[in-house]
């Protein structure tokens, strides 16, 4: 079966109205995409960041009118360009599946797709599932983060993953040899994911996960040898004083999902408690901080 899909380029305050008139006009669904390849921030629960400049697709039966559905949105939406193009059926789950590659991400680690063989069977090598929550090492602020853990020696630590999204990063750290991780997110879709993807690389024994409160009523008292956060920047600054008090002394830690301009702001949060030295970044301007928590004085 074939599709009609008519697509228009917004400004991200009218892809709420041009996403009510495509449904209005009996779109099966509608999808949003970068009109200008920017980067997004990995989202906090409940928020759905856009584009400055948003392409708004709808998708219609073959055998709808394809000129009357274009001289509609033209008409409510004069500023944009309208235009229509026919899809072919397939089979869309393993066109999503067909993204995604093994990643090599340091020495050692390559992140596997569950449904691929990996390509260095003598590497260690994390079987993912990405499903729906955040963490593939696709995206910088992750592979940062796990080429950082690939590089420490981490044989027998204890690990917190601070917004563990997928799991990756927590799983990645007990295959090159921590003995527990702490896996905390606000998403309960990512504590499934990790708990899955735990289970898929045989670790889920040596891993907790859940949500922050869970993790404050259960653990009070526990520091940890590394902490790893991917988030954003506003959090991790407001975490500074949880994560101070969750690091023994000397304690590694490293923090992603920052871009360059935020990086001295997020530095000067951490100064009381933390030496974060070292600066590494990938696609220009996505970056990782890291360093140690200092010995009390």
């Amino acid at each position: 079966m074939r599709w009609l899909q008519v697509r228009t380029t917004v400004a991200k305050d009218q892809v709420q109205l041009a996403e009510t008139l495509l449904e209005s006009l009996g779109a099966v669904s509608v999808i949003l995409d970068d009109a200008q390849d920017q980067a997004l921030l990995e989202p906090l629960p409940g928020e759905m960041p856009l584009w400055d400049q948003v392409i708004v697709t709808g998708l219609f039966y073959k055998d709808s009118d394809v000129e009357q559905l274009q001289g509609f949105l033209s008409t409510q939406l004069p500023s944009a360009n309208v235009h229509h193009d026919y899809l072919e059926e397939q089979v869309w789950e393993r066109a999503w599946m067909d993204h995604y590659e093994p990643i090599q991400c340091g020495d050692r680690l390559w992140i596997v797709p569950e449904w691929l063989t990996p390509p260095d069977t003598n590497a260690i090598n994390l079987m993912l599932d990405p499903g729906l929550a955040f963490g593939t090492g696709n995206h910088a602020s992750t592979f940062l983060c796990l080429q950082w853990l690939d590089k420490q020696d981490l044989k027998d630590k204890v690990v917190i993953d601070y917004g563990c999204g997928s799991g990756i990063l927590g799983i990645a750290a007990l295959l090159l040899g921590a003995k527990q991780v702490y896996a905390v997110d606000l998403d309960p879709q990512a504590v499934l994911s990790t708990q899955q993807n735990a289970a898929l690389n045989k670790v889920e024994d040596k891993i907790w996960t859940g949500l922050p409160e869970e993790f404050e009523q259960q653990f009070p008292d526990l520091q940890a040898d590394v902490i790893v956060a991917n988030i954003l920047a506003g959090p991790l600054m407001y975490l500074a004083p949880t994560f101070s008090a969750l690091a023994k002394p000397h304690a590694l830690i490293a923090m992603a999902g920052i871009i360059e301009e935020q990086v001295e702001d997020l530095r000067q949060s951490y100064a009381k408690w933390f030496n974060l030295h070292t600066l590494g970044q990938r696609e220009e301007n996505w970056c990782r901080l890291s360093g140690e928590r200092l010995a009390p004085v």
